[in-house]
Protein backbone atom coordinates (compact mmCIF):
# COMPACT_ATOMS: atom_id res chain seq x y z
CA UNK A 1 0.00 0.00 0.00
CA UNK A 2 0.97 3.22 -0.85
CA UNK A 3 2.15 5.97 1.92
CA UNK A 4 0.83 9.43 1.17
CA UNK A 5 2.57 12.63 2.85
CA UNK A 6 2.69 15.38 2.18
CA UNK A 7 5.70 18.35 2.29
CA UNK A 8 4.16 21.88 3.76
CA UNK A 9 6.83 25.31 3.99
CA UNK A 10 5.99 27.53 6.20
CA UNK A 11 7.73 30.84 6.88
CA UNK A 12 9.17 29.16 10.34
CA UNK A 13 10.58 25.56 9.31
CA UNK A 14 9.35 23.10 7.05
CA UNK A 15 6.65 20.36 8.09
CA UNK A 16 6.70 16.61 6.72
CA UNK A 17 2.58 15.36 7.49
CA UNK A 18 1.63 11.88 6.97
CA UNK A 19 -2.01 11.25 5.72
CA UNK A 20 -4.08 8.87 7.56
CA UNK A 21 -5.81 5.50 5.49
CA UNK A 22 -8.59 7.45 3.85
CA UNK A 23 -9.97 7.06 0.23
CA UNK A 24 -9.10 9.92 -2.17
CA UNK A 25 -12.57 9.84 -3.60
CA UNK A 26 -14.03 10.35 0.24
CA UNK A 27 -11.61 13.11 0.10
CA UNK A 28 -13.01 15.03 -2.51
CA UNK A 29 -17.14 15.26 -1.11
CA UNK A 30 -18.16 18.51 -0.12
CA UNK A 31 -18.46 17.02 3.89
CA UNK A 32 -15.06 16.14 3.76
CA UNK A 33 -14.14 19.64 2.16
CA UNK A 34 -15.88 20.92 5.01
CA UNK A 35 -14.60 19.40 7.90
CA UNK A 36 -11.02 20.43 6.92
CA UNK A 37 -11.96 23.39 8.44
CA UNK A 38 -12.51 21.66 11.70
CA UNK A 39 -9.58 20.90 13.84
CA UNK A 40 -10.95 17.70 15.56
CA UNK A 41 -12.15 16.27 12.39
CA UNK A 42 -8.71 17.29 10.30
CA UNK A 43 -6.47 15.74 13.24
CA UNK A 44 -8.45 12.39 12.51
CA UNK A 45 -6.74 12.85 8.49
CA UNK A 46 -3.78 14.28 8.97
CA UNK A 47 -0.97 14.01 11.31
CA UNK A 48 2.61 15.15 11.97
CA UNK A 49 5.68 13.10 11.25
CA UNK A 50 8.31 15.51 11.73
CA UNK A 51 8.97 19.46 11.76
CA UNK A 52 12.38 21.00 10.92
CA UNK A 53 12.59 24.63 11.60
CA UNK A 54 15.20 27.14 10.41
CA UNK A 55 18.05 28.26 12.21
CA UNK A 56 17.96 32.16 11.41
CA UNK A 57 15.53 34.44 9.15
CA UNK A 58 18.70 34.56 6.89
CA UNK A 59 18.30 30.35 6.64
CA UNK A 60 14.58 30.89 6.01
CA UNK A 61 14.91 33.30 3.38
CA UNK A 62 17.63 31.05 1.44
CA UNK A 63 15.43 27.92 1.74
CA UNK A 64 12.28 29.88 0.31
CA UNK A 65 14.33 31.41 -2.53
CA UNK A 66 15.87 27.40 -2.88
CA UNK A 67 11.48 26.64 -3.47
CA UNK A 68 10.67 29.45 -5.56
CA UNK A 69 13.53 28.47 -7.77
CA UNK A 70 12.88 24.91 -7.84
CA UNK A 71 15.74 23.96 -5.87
CA UNK A 72 16.12 21.08 -2.95
CA UNK A 73 17.95 22.97 -0.44
CA UNK A 74 20.29 20.53 2.00
CA UNK A 75 17.93 21.54 4.82
CA UNK A 76 14.95 20.20 2.99
CA UNK A 77 16.77 16.78 1.98
CA UNK A 78 17.75 16.18 5.07
CA UNK A 79 14.11 16.31 6.43
CA UNK A 80 13.21 13.96 3.68
CA UNK A 81 15.91 11.86 3.45
CA UNK A 82 15.59 10.92 7.65
CA UNK A 83 11.89 10.57 8.24
CA UNK A 84 10.68 9.12 4.79
CA UNK A 85 10.39 5.17 4.43
CA UNK A 86 13.52 4.35 3.10
CA UNK A 87 11.40 2.27 0.24
CA UNK A 88 10.66 5.01 -2.18
CA UNK A 89 8.53 3.22 -4.02
CA UNK A 90 5.88 2.82 -1.86
CA UNK A 91 5.92 7.01 -0.82
CA UNK A 92 3.78 9.58 -2.76
CA UNK A 93 5.10 12.74 -1.49
CA UNK A 94 2.49 15.57 -2.11
CA UNK A 95 3.90 18.89 -2.69
CA UNK A 96 2.30 22.34 -3.26
CA UNK A 97 4.62 23.87 -6.42
CA UNK A 98 5.28 21.47 -9.31
CA UNK A 99 8.59 23.10 -9.88
CA UNK A 100 9.96 21.59 -6.36
CA UNK A 101 8.36 18.33 -6.53
CA UNK A 102 9.35 17.91 -9.83
CA UNK A 103 13.28 18.66 -8.54
CA UNK A 104 12.99 16.07 -5.37
CA UNK A 105 11.68 13.22 -8.12
CA UNK A 106 14.61 14.05 -9.72
CA UNK A 107 17.15 14.23 -7.08
CA UNK A 108 15.81 11.84 -4.22
CA UNK A 109 13.58 9.47 -6.24
CA UNK A 110 10.67 10.26 -4.57
CA UNK A 111 7.33 10.13 -6.33
CA UNK A 112 5.61 13.49 -6.16
CA UNK A 113 2.05 14.71 -6.38
CA UNK A 114 0.13 18.45 -6.83
CA UNK A 115 -3.52 19.27 -6.70
CA UNK A 116 -6.55 17.84 -6.13
CA UNK A 117 -6.52 15.93 -2.84
CA UNK A 118 -3.01 17.49 -1.47
CA UNK A 119 -4.54 21.08 -2.25
CA UNK A 120 -7.44 20.56 -0.02
CA UNK A 121 -4.76 19.12 2.62
CA UNK A 122 -2.68 21.84 2.39
CA UNK A 123 -5.00 24.16 3.03
CA UNK A 124 -6.48 22.51 5.94
CA UNK A 125 -2.66 22.23 6.82
CA UNK A 126 -2.32 26.23 6.48
CA UNK A 127 -5.07 26.96 8.74
CA UNK A 128 -4.28 24.28 11.34
CA UNK A 129 -0.52 24.78 11.20
CA UNK A 130 -0.20 26.67 14.92
CA UNK A 131 -2.14 24.02 16.45
CA UNK A 132 0.12 20.98 14.89
CA UNK A 133 3.22 22.38 16.06
CA UNK A 134 3.63 22.58 20.22
CA UNK A 135 4.99 26.17 21.08
CA UNK A 136 4.09 27.62 18.05
CA UNK A 137 1.40 30.65 18.38
CA UNK A 138 -0.64 32.21 15.36
CA UNK A 139 0.65 35.20 16.14
CA UNK A 140 4.93 34.17 16.25
CA UNK A 141 3.43 32.28 12.86
CA UNK A 142 1.85 35.78 11.54
CA UNK A 143 5.20 37.77 12.25
CA UNK A 144 7.52 35.07 11.02
CA UNK A 145 5.65 35.24 7.51
CA UNK A 146 5.79 39.31 7.47
CA UNK A 147 9.40 39.18 8.13
CA UNK A 148 9.86 36.82 5.88
CA UNK A 149 7.76 38.54 2.86
CA UNK A 150 9.34 41.74 3.27
CA UNK A 151 13.05 39.96 3.20
CA UNK A 152 12.08 37.62 -0.23
CA UNK A 153 9.96 41.03 -1.72
CA UNK A 154 13.57 43.29 -1.32
CA UNK A 155 15.31 40.46 -2.42
CA UNK A 156 13.99 39.91 -5.68
CA UNK A 157 13.38 43.66 -6.03
CA UNK A 158 17.21 44.22 -5.82
CA UNK A 159 16.63 47.63 -4.67
CA UNK A 160 19.12 50.14 -5.66
CA UNK A 161 19.70 53.66 -4.24
CA UNK A 162 20.77 55.40 -7.04
CA UNK A 163 18.55 54.29 -9.49
CA UNK A 164 15.89 55.84 -7.65
CA UNK A 165 13.40 57.79 -10.36
CA UNK A 166 11.37 59.63 -7.56
CA UNK A 167 14.59 62.22 -7.63
CA UNK A 168 13.81 62.47 -11.64
CA UNK A 169 10.06 62.73 -10.89
CA UNK A 170 10.77 65.82 -8.51
CA UNK A 171 13.17 67.59 -10.36
CA UNK A 172 11.60 67.57 -13.88
CA UNK A 173 8.87 69.26 -11.68
CA UNK A 174 10.74 71.80 -10.36
CA UNK A 175 12.49 72.81 -13.68
CA UNK A 176 9.56 73.05 -15.03
CA UNK A 177 7.73 75.48 -12.00
CA UNK A 178 11.24 77.27 -12.08
CA UNK A 179 11.16 78.31 -15.89
CA UNK A 180 7.60 79.36 -15.65
CA UNK A 181 8.61 81.99 -12.52
CA UNK A 182 11.70 83.06 -13.99
CA UNK A 183 10.00 83.98 -16.83
CA UNK A 184 7.05 85.44 -14.70
CA UNK A 185 9.94 87.65 -13.01
CA UNK A 186 11.84 88.32 -15.60
CA UNK A 187 8.82 90.44 -16.91
CA UNK A 188 8.23 92.05 -14.19
CA UNK A 189 11.58 93.25 -14.27
CA UNK A 190 11.56 94.14 -17.57
CA UNK A 191 8.25 96.17 -16.82
CA UNK A 192 9.68 98.09 -13.62
CA UNK A 193 13.40 98.94 -14.95
CA UNK A 194 11.86 99.51 -18.09
CA UNK A 195 10.28 103.09 -17.08
CA UNK A 196 13.92 104.32 -16.65
CA UNK A 197 15.56 102.65 -19.55
CA UNK A 198 13.21 101.56 -22.16
CA UNK A 199 15.66 101.10 -24.79
CA UNK A 200 17.32 98.08 -23.34
CA UNK A 201 14.23 95.63 -23.64
CA UNK A 202 14.89 95.96 -27.48
CA UNK A 203 18.71 94.88 -27.41
CA UNK A 204 18.95 92.14 -25.00
CA UNK A 205 16.12 89.46 -25.61
CA UNK A 206 17.66 86.60 -22.76
CA UNK A 207 15.46 86.96 -19.18
CA UNK A 208 18.94 86.59 -17.05
CA UNK A 209 21.01 88.63 -19.13
CA UNK A 210 18.65 91.24 -18.77
CA UNK A 211 18.18 91.18 -15.21
CA UNK A 212 22.22 90.99 -14.69
CA UNK A 213 22.57 94.53 -16.93
CA UNK A 214 19.79 95.93 -14.98
CA UNK A 215 21.69 95.24 -12.12
CA UNK A 216 24.88 96.35 -12.88
CA UNK A 217 23.81 99.54 -14.54
CA UNK A 218 21.38 100.89 -12.33
CA UNK A 219 21.01 104.46 -13.06
CA UNK A 220 22.09 105.12 -16.95
CA UNK A 221 23.55 108.33 -16.61
CA UNK A 222 26.34 106.88 -14.52
CA UNK A 223 27.27 104.67 -17.67
CA UNK A 224 30.25 105.36 -19.13
CA UNK A 225 33.21 103.99 -20.97
CA UNK A 226 34.63 102.81 -18.08
CA UNK A 227 31.80 99.90 -17.73
CA UNK A 228 31.98 99.06 -21.16
CA UNK A 229 34.46 95.94 -20.35
CA UNK A 230 31.62 94.61 -18.18
CA UNK A 231 29.13 95.46 -20.30
CA UNK A 232 30.95 93.20 -23.00
CA UNK A 233 31.86 90.09 -20.57
CA UNK A 234 27.45 90.35 -19.59
CA UNK A 235 26.86 90.36 -23.09
CA UNK A 236 29.75 88.55 -24.51
CA UNK A 237 28.82 90.46 -27.35
CA UNK A 238 30.82 93.45 -28.51
CA UNK A 239 28.20 95.46 -30.71
CA UNK A 240 25.74 94.88 -27.78
CA UNK A 241 27.40 96.26 -25.47
CA UNK A 242 28.50 99.26 -27.94
CA UNK A 243 24.35 100.08 -28.31
CA UNK A 244 23.62 99.67 -25.01
CA UNK A 245 26.51 102.52 -23.75
CA UNK A 246 24.46 104.49 -27.11
CA UNK A 247 21.32 104.16 -25.97
CA UNK A 248 21.87 105.27 -22.78
CA UNK A 249 22.74 108.52 -23.58
CA UNK A 250 19.70 109.03 -25.96
CA UNK A 251 17.34 107.47 -23.48
CA UNK A 252 13.35 107.88 -23.58
CA UNK A 253 13.36 107.25 -19.58
CA UNK A 254 12.10 108.97 -16.73
CA UNK A 255 14.40 109.43 -14.15
CA UNK A 256 14.29 107.22 -10.94
CA UNK A 257 15.10 108.11 -7.30
CA UNK A 258 17.76 106.03 -5.31
CA UNK A 259 15.36 103.90 -3.61
CA UNK A 260 13.65 102.78 -6.24
CA UNK A 261 16.49 101.31 -8.00
CA UNK A 262 17.85 99.68 -4.83
CA UNK A 263 14.33 97.51 -5.22
CA UNK A 264 14.74 97.48 -8.86
CA UNK A 265 18.56 95.63 -7.96
CA UNK A 266 17.36 93.87 -4.78
CA UNK A 267 14.59 92.11 -7.14
CA UNK A 268 16.79 91.50 -10.34
CA UNK A 269 19.35 89.76 -7.78
CA UNK A 270 16.36 87.22 -6.96
CA UNK A 271 16.01 86.39 -10.39
CA UNK A 272 19.34 85.83 -11.31
CA UNK A 273 20.28 83.48 -8.46
CA UNK A 274 17.04 81.79 -9.41
CA UNK A 275 18.33 81.23 -12.97
CA UNK A 276 21.43 80.25 -11.34
CA UNK A 277 20.01 77.64 -9.26
CA UNK A 278 17.92 76.67 -12.13
CA UNK A 279 21.35 75.78 -14.80
CA UNK A 280 22.85 73.58 -11.28
CA UNK A 281 19.08 71.46 -11.27
CA UNK A 282 19.36 71.59 -14.87
CA UNK A 283 23.21 69.40 -14.29
CA UNK A 284 21.42 67.26 -11.81
CA UNK A 285 18.86 66.36 -13.80
CA UNK A 286 21.66 65.52 -16.20
CA UNK A 287 23.81 63.38 -13.92
CA UNK A 288 20.28 61.64 -12.19
CA UNK A 289 19.51 60.62 -15.83
CA UNK A 290 22.98 59.13 -17.05
CA UNK A 291 22.12 57.14 -13.71
CA UNK A 292 18.53 55.68 -14.27
CA UNK A 293 17.79 55.80 -17.42
CA UNK A 294 20.99 56.55 -19.68
CA UNK A 295 19.61 54.49 -23.00
CA UNK A 296 16.69 56.78 -22.41
CA UNK A 297 18.51 59.98 -22.37
CA UNK A 298 20.94 59.53 -24.89
CA UNK A 299 18.10 58.43 -27.68
CA UNK A 300 15.48 61.36 -27.04
CA UNK A 301 17.38 63.78 -24.11
CA UNK A 302 18.11 64.01 -20.76
CA UNK A 303 14.45 66.82 -20.22
CA UNK A 304 12.38 64.73 -22.62
CA UNK A 305 13.09 61.16 -20.97
CA UNK A 306 12.43 63.08 -17.36
CA UNK A 307 9.48 64.52 -18.65
CA UNK A 308 8.09 60.79 -19.68
CA UNK A 309 9.15 59.21 -16.75
CA UNK A 310 7.02 62.07 -14.63
CA UNK A 311 4.17 61.68 -16.81
CA UNK A 312 3.79 57.72 -16.71
CA UNK A 313 4.62 57.43 -12.66
CA UNK A 314 8.13 55.69 -12.39
CA UNK A 315 10.39 54.12 -15.39
CA UNK A 316 8.72 50.80 -14.46
CA UNK A 317 5.82 51.78 -15.61
CA UNK A 318 6.92 53.52 -18.60
CA UNK A 319 8.56 50.28 -19.28
CA UNK A 320 5.37 48.13 -19.02
CA UNK A 321 3.83 51.07 -21.83
CA UNK A 322 3.70 49.39 -24.86
CA UNK A 323 4.67 52.45 -27.71
CA UNK A 324 1.22 53.46 -29.02
CA UNK A 325 0.85 54.88 -25.24
CA UNK A 326 4.16 56.33 -25.35
CA UNK A 327 3.74 58.05 -28.76
CA UNK A 328 0.40 60.06 -27.51
CA UNK A 329 1.27 60.10 -23.68
CA UNK A 330 0.99 63.93 -22.90
CA UNK A 331 -2.05 64.36 -25.50
CA UNK A 332 -4.75 62.65 -23.29
CA UNK A 333 -7.00 65.99 -23.62
CA UNK A 334 -6.76 65.85 -27.34
CA UNK A 335 -6.91 61.84 -27.38
CA UNK A 336 -10.60 61.84 -25.70
CA UNK A 337 -11.65 65.08 -27.33
CA UNK A 338 -11.02 63.18 -30.87
CA UNK A 339 -12.91 59.82 -29.76
CA UNK A 340 -15.75 62.16 -28.44
CA UNK A 341 -16.12 63.94 -31.57
CA UNK A 342 -14.94 61.27 -33.92
CA UNK A 343 -12.21 63.66 -35.14
CA UNK A 344 -8.68 63.03 -36.10
CA UNK A 345 -6.29 61.26 -32.99
CA UNK A 346 -3.14 63.13 -32.15
CA UNK A 347 0.14 62.18 -33.52
CA UNK A 348 2.23 62.81 -30.46
CA UNK A 349 2.35 63.96 -27.29
CA UNK A 350 5.55 64.79 -25.09
CA UNK A 351 7.65 62.92 -27.82
CA UNK A 352 7.37 66.38 -29.95
CA UNK A 353 9.50 67.94 -27.55
CA UNK A 354 12.43 65.91 -29.22
CA UNK A 355 14.53 67.19 -32.41
CA UNK A 356 13.72 64.50 -34.35
CA UNK A 357 10.30 65.35 -34.81
CA UNK A 358 11.00 69.00 -35.54
CA UNK A 359 13.39 68.12 -38.04
CA UNK A 360 10.81 65.51 -40.21
CA UNK A 361 9.35 67.37 -43.04
CA UNK A 362 5.54 67.80 -42.34
CA UNK A 363 3.99 64.65 -44.05
CA UNK A 364 6.00 62.19 -42.83
CA UNK A 365 5.83 63.56 -38.40
CA UNK A 366 3.10 61.08 -37.98
CA UNK A 367 5.60 58.01 -38.90
CA UNK A 368 9.07 59.46 -37.85
CA UNK A 369 7.22 59.78 -34.29
CA UNK A 370 5.66 56.28 -34.36
CA UNK A 371 8.90 55.15 -35.11
CA UNK A 372 10.28 57.38 -32.01
CA UNK A 373 8.19 56.11 -29.61
CA UNK A 374 8.93 52.49 -30.59
CA UNK A 375 12.61 53.01 -29.59
CA UNK A 376 11.78 54.74 -26.66
CA UNK A 377 9.99 51.79 -25.24
CA UNK A 378 12.71 49.53 -25.99
CA UNK A 379 14.97 51.64 -24.86
CA UNK A 380 13.04 52.57 -21.27
CA UNK A 381 12.56 48.36 -20.41
CA UNK A 382 16.64 47.96 -21.11
CA UNK A 383 17.08 51.11 -18.51
CA UNK A 384 14.34 49.31 -16.27
CA UNK A 385 15.42 45.67 -16.47
CA UNK A 386 19.33 45.61 -17.29
CA UNK A 387 21.59 45.09 -14.19
CA UNK A 388 24.59 47.43 -15.24
CA UNK A 389 22.89 50.24 -16.89
CA UNK A 390 24.76 51.28 -20.05
CA UNK A 391 24.33 54.40 -23.15
CA UNK A 392 25.40 51.98 -25.88
CA UNK A 393 21.81 50.74 -26.75
CA UNK A 394 20.38 54.46 -26.51
CA UNK A 395 22.94 55.59 -28.87
CA UNK A 396 22.55 52.58 -31.52
CA UNK A 397 18.80 53.54 -31.18
CA UNK A 398 19.52 57.26 -32.04
CA UNK A 399 21.78 56.15 -34.85
CA UNK A 400 18.50 54.20 -36.54
CA UNK A 401 16.08 57.30 -35.82
CA UNK A 402 18.49 59.42 -37.58
CA UNK A 403 18.85 56.45 -40.43
CA UNK A 404 14.77 56.41 -40.39
CA UNK A 405 15.11 60.16 -41.15
CA UNK A 406 17.56 60.00 -43.90
CA UNK A 407 15.57 57.09 -45.51
CA UNK A 408 12.47 59.49 -45.44
CA UNK A 409 14.19 62.41 -46.89
CA UNK A 410 16.71 60.45 -49.22
CA UNK A 411 15.50 57.39 -49.70
CA UNK A 412 18.96 55.68 -48.78
CA UNK A 413 17.61 52.22 -46.44
CA UNK A 414 18.73 52.00 -43.12
CA UNK A 415 20.22 48.82 -41.62
CA UNK A 416 18.29 46.27 -40.40
CA UNK A 417 17.58 46.02 -36.26
CA UNK A 418 19.07 43.09 -35.88
CA UNK A 419 22.32 43.69 -37.09
CA UNK A 420 22.47 46.63 -35.03
CA UNK A 421 21.23 44.82 -31.86
CA UNK A 422 24.28 42.38 -32.05
CA UNK A 423 27.02 45.19 -32.81
CA UNK A 424 24.79 47.07 -29.51
CA UNK A 425 25.29 43.71 -27.28
CA UNK A 426 29.29 43.72 -27.84
CA UNK A 427 29.14 47.10 -27.12
CA UNK A 428 27.25 47.08 -23.91
CA UNK A 429 29.54 43.62 -22.74
CA UNK A 430 32.76 45.52 -23.20
CA UNK A 431 31.09 48.69 -21.67
CA UNK A 432 29.58 46.07 -18.90
CA UNK A 433 32.95 44.47 -17.81
CA UNK A 434 34.57 48.21 -17.85
CA UNK A 435 32.12 48.89 -15.55
CA UNK A 436 32.45 46.14 -13.41
CA UNK A 437 36.08 46.84 -13.35
CA UNK A 438 35.22 50.32 -12.01
CA UNK A 439 33.08 49.30 -9.29
CA UNK A 440 35.68 46.50 -8.11
CA UNK A 441 38.59 48.73 -7.97
CA UNK A 442 36.22 51.38 -6.26
CA UNK A 443 35.17 48.76 -3.91
CA UNK A 444 38.50 47.51 -3.01
CA UNK A 445 39.81 51.47 -2.14
CA UNK A 446 37.12 51.52 0.11
CA UNK A 447 38.05 48.21 1.59
CA UNK A 448 41.73 50.14 1.81
CA UNK A 449 40.43 52.23 3.61
CA UNK A 450 38.23 50.53 6.66
CA UNK A 451 40.85 47.92 7.30
CA UNK A 452 42.88 51.50 8.04
CA UNK A 453 40.58 52.79 9.88
CA UNK A 454 40.02 49.74 12.02
CA UNK A 455 43.92 49.17 12.38
CA UNK A 456 43.96 52.70 13.81
CA UNK A 457 40.82 51.56 15.98
CA UNK A 458 42.83 48.58 17.33
CA UNK A 459 45.94 50.56 17.99
CA UNK A 460 44.28 53.53 19.80
CA UNK A 461 42.27 50.64 21.79
CA UNK A 462 45.65 49.16 22.64
CA UNK A 463 47.28 52.29 23.64
CA UNK A 464 44.38 52.61 26.11
CA UNK A 465 44.83 49.29 26.91
CA UNK A 466 48.37 49.35 27.92
CA UNK A 467 47.75 52.87 30.08
CA UNK A 468 44.66 51.27 31.99
CA UNK A 469 46.89 48.86 33.89
CA UNK A 470 49.79 51.40 34.81
CA UNK A 471 47.07 53.51 36.23
CA UNK A 472 45.79 50.36 38.16
CA UNK A 473 49.29 49.79 39.46
CA UNK A 474 49.07 52.70 40.63
CA UNK A 475 45.64 52.94 42.29
CA UNK A 476 47.11 49.48 43.80
CA UNK A 477 50.39 51.11 45.16
CA UNK A 478 48.61 53.22 47.77
CA UNK A 479 46.61 50.66 49.76
CA UNK A 480 50.25 49.01 49.67
CA UNK A 481 51.41 52.41 51.73
CA UNK A 482 48.54 52.15 53.88
CA UNK A 483 48.91 48.84 55.17
CA UNK A 484 52.17 49.26 56.30
CA UNK A 485 51.03 51.53 58.49
CA UNK A 486 48.74 49.25 59.92
CA UNK A 487 50.92 46.94 61.45
CA UNK A 488 51.40 49.79 64.17
CA UNK A 489 48.06 50.17 64.39
CA UNK A 490 47.93 46.48 65.49
CA UNK A 491 49.53 46.58 68.98
CA UNK A 492 46.73 49.26 70.11
CA UNK A 493 43.94 46.72 69.19
CA UNK A 494 45.99 43.54 71.79
CA UNK A 495 46.48 46.24 74.44
CA UNK A 496 50.08 46.76 73.44
CA UNK A 497 52.04 49.82 72.70
CA UNK A 498 51.01 52.05 70.51
CA UNK A 499 53.36 54.29 68.61
CA UNK A 500 50.96 56.85 68.13
CA UNK A 501 51.26 58.07 71.51
CA UNK A 502 55.49 58.32 70.91
CA UNK A 503 54.90 60.01 67.63
CA UNK A 504 52.16 62.62 69.41
CA UNK A 505 54.67 62.97 72.02
CA UNK A 506 56.90 65.73 70.15
CA UNK A 507 53.35 67.80 69.62
CA UNK A 508 53.65 68.15 73.33
CA UNK A 509 57.07 69.51 73.35
CA UNK A 510 55.91 72.21 71.42
CA UNK A 511 53.05 72.50 73.41
CA UNK A 512 55.02 72.58 76.81
CA UNK A 513 57.99 75.11 75.46
CA UNK A 514 56.66 78.22 77.22
CA UNK A 515 56.23 76.06 80.20
CA UNK A 516 59.66 74.96 79.91
CA UNK A 517 60.49 78.71 79.93
CA UNK A 518 59.11 79.44 82.91
CA UNK A 519 60.59 76.58 84.67
CA UNK A 520 63.93 77.71 83.70
CA UNK A 521 63.43 80.65 85.27
CA UNK A 522 61.91 79.24 88.39
CA UNK A 523 65.09 77.22 89.05
CA UNK A 524 67.44 80.07 88.06
CA UNK A 525 65.29 81.75 91.71
CA UNK A 526 64.63 78.96 93.31
CA UNK A 527 68.44 77.80 93.10
CA UNK A 528 69.39 74.20 94.94
CA UNK A 529 66.19 74.07 97.39
CA UNK A 530 64.23 72.90 94.78
CA UNK A 531 66.33 69.17 94.31
CA UNK A 532 65.70 68.06 97.95
CA UNK A 533 61.90 68.63 97.88
CA UNK A 534 61.91 66.78 94.74
CA UNK A 535 63.37 63.75 95.97
CA UNK A 536 61.18 64.15 99.61
CA UNK A 537 58.03 64.09 97.33
CA UNK A 538 55.90 60.25 97.52
CA UNK A 539 55.04 58.78 94.53
CA UNK A 540 51.35 58.76 96.22
CA UNK A 541 51.67 62.64 95.90
CA UNK A 542 52.58 62.77 92.05
CA UNK A 543 49.85 60.08 91.22
CA UNK A 544 47.47 62.54 92.77
CA UNK A 545 49.22 65.97 91.98
CA UNK A 546 50.34 64.83 88.40
CA UNK A 547 48.71 61.96 87.18
CA UNK A 548 49.80 63.17 83.32
CA UNK A 549 53.41 62.24 84.75
CA UNK A 550 52.10 58.65 85.71
CA UNK A 551 50.83 58.14 82.74
CA UNK A 552 54.53 59.86 81.51
CA UNK A 553 56.25 57.31 83.69
CA UNK A 554 54.09 54.13 82.33
CA UNK A 555 54.49 55.37 78.79
CA UNK A 556 58.47 54.91 79.23
CA UNK A 557 58.45 51.99 80.88
CA UNK A 558 56.34 50.51 78.18
CA UNK A 559 59.02 51.75 75.77
CA UNK A 560 61.65 50.39 77.29
CA UNK A 561 60.41 47.47 76.25
CA UNK A 562 59.33 48.24 72.96
CA UNK A 563 62.92 49.42 72.64
CA UNK A 564 63.85 46.51 72.77
CA UNK A 565 62.04 45.14 69.31
CA UNK A 566 62.50 48.76 68.11
CA UNK A 567 65.60 50.61 69.02
CA UNK A 568 65.99 53.15 66.75
CA UNK A 569 62.46 53.95 67.18
CA UNK A 570 62.00 54.12 70.60
CA UNK A 571 65.42 56.08 71.96
CA UNK A 572 64.76 59.30 71.41
CA UNK A 573 61.22 59.27 72.69
CA UNK A 574 62.61 57.79 76.42
CA UNK A 575 64.70 60.85 76.33
CA UNK A 576 61.91 63.52 75.70
CA UNK A 577 59.73 61.75 78.08
CA UNK A 578 62.26 61.67 81.04
CA UNK A 579 62.81 65.23 80.36
CA UNK A 580 59.54 66.42 80.30
CA UNK A 581 58.68 64.76 83.45
CA UNK A 582 61.64 66.53 85.49
CA UNK A 583 60.55 69.89 84.06
CA UNK A 584 57.01 69.27 85.13
CA UNK A 585 58.22 68.08 88.67
CA UNK A 586 59.87 71.38 89.12
CA UNK A 587 57.09 73.94 88.12
CA UNK A 588 54.77 71.94 89.91
CA UNK A 589 57.08 72.37 93.13
CA UNK A 590 57.70 75.87 92.65
CA UNK A 591 54.46 76.71 92.18
CA UNK A 592 53.65 75.59 95.50
CA UNK A 593 56.55 77.52 97.26
CA UNK A 594 54.84 80.49 95.32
Amino acid sequence: MVLLHVLFEHAVGYALLALKEVEEISLLQPQVEESVLNLGKFHNIVRLVAFCPFASSQVALENANAVSEGVVHEDLRLLLETHLPSKKKKVLLGVGDPKIGAAIQEELGYNCQTGGVIAEILRGVRLHFHNLVKGLTDLSACKAQLGLGHSYSRAKVKFNVNRVDNMIIQSISLLDQLDKDINTFSMRVREWYGYHFPELVKIINDNATYCRLAQFIGNRRELNEDKLEKLEELTMDGAKAKAILDASRSSMGMDISAIDLINIESFSSRVVSLSEYRQSLHTYLRSKMSQVAPSLSALIGEAVGARLIAHAGSLTNLAKYPASTVQILGAEKALFRALKTRGNTPKYGLIFHSTFIGRAAAKNKGRISRYLANKCSIASRIDCFSEVPTSVFGEKLREQVEERLSFYETGEIPRKNLDVMKEAMVQAEEAAAEITRKLEKQEKKRLKKEKKRLAALALASSENSSSTPEECEETSEKPKKKKKQKPQEVPQENGMEDPPISFSKPKKKKSFSKEELMSSDLEETAGSTSIPKRKRSTPEEETVNDPEEAGHRSGSKKKRKFSKEEPVSSGPEEAAGKSTSKKKKKFHKASQED
